[in-house]
């Protein structure tokens, strides 16, 4: 089994032989059943893959026809905190977004086009994005609910970042790694990466195997009774 020293080895590692698909498998195996974001999340291009450490970015809707936008830090700014949470961004970290509940973008081009630079992993939203063709030129990895143009600007703040979110009643920590692509997105708990990681790494090369002995005629009952895996 191969180890790795730092993040950079773990994720090339992953990009190179995991799936959302075998994360998920080992994560169930261990009792964490319920992992995965909405099966509406999706890649804006089939071949993007994410991999990273979460960034978690907590928006509220407002009231556009209210005169007041609400209370707290950053509620009087046009976009809240959005701009202080996007330039806080780290290398392999994931913008991870969620808390509002209208039908705006919460991810654009011009958001992509930063978070690029500041060498991100990608962007995960529990809403829209919109820009499509920018950001698809830029082959940032944007997993959302749909392509929408609506702005969030009168809909929508960001009141913080670098705190724990809830999706779909799981728990995003800061530092979770996060793991999608066009099968789904997944949440592995800083906890028990270690054990996740290697667990699926082992499966992956389980199956492998399982594919060459299929393809020379074993049948699946033998294999999954040799390997263990299907």
């Amino acid at each position: 089994m191969d180890h790795w020293k730092n993040d950079k080895e773990l994720f090339a590692i992953a990009r190179r032989e995991l799936s959302a698909a075998l994360l998920g498998d080992v994560l169930d195996q261990m009792g964490y059943r319920h992992q995965f974001l909405s099966p509406g999340l999706k890649p804006l291009d089939p071949g993007m893959v994410l991999v990273g450490r979460a960034m978690p970015v907590l928006e509220t809707d407002i009231d556009p026809d209210c005169s007041e936008l609400g209370t707290g830090k950053g509620s009087e700014k046009p976009f809240g905190l959005m701009f202080e949470a996007l330039d806080d961004l780290k290398e392999d970290e994931v913008y991870i977004c969620s808390g509002s509940l209208s039908d705006y973008a919460l991810w654009g081009e011009l958001m992509s086009t930063r978070a690029q630079k500041l060498s991100a992993a990608g962007a995960v939203v529990n809403g829209y994005s919109r820009d499509t063709p920018g950001i698809l030129k830029l082959n940032f990895p944007t997993f959302s609910l749909g392509t929408y143009a609506k702005d969030q600007r009168p809909r929508g703040r960001v009141i913080g970042y670098r705190k724990p979110v809830t999706w779909d009643g799981i728990a995003i920590d800061p530092g979770a790694i996060i793991f999608g692509d066009r099968d789904g997105v997944v949440i592995i708990p800083r906890e028990i990466e270690k054990e996740v990681f290697m667990g699926a790494i082992e499966k992956a090369r389980a199956e492998k195997l399982v594919a060459k002995a299929l393809l020379q005629g074993m049948s699946s009952v033998e294999a999954f009774g040799k390997y263990g895996v299907m």
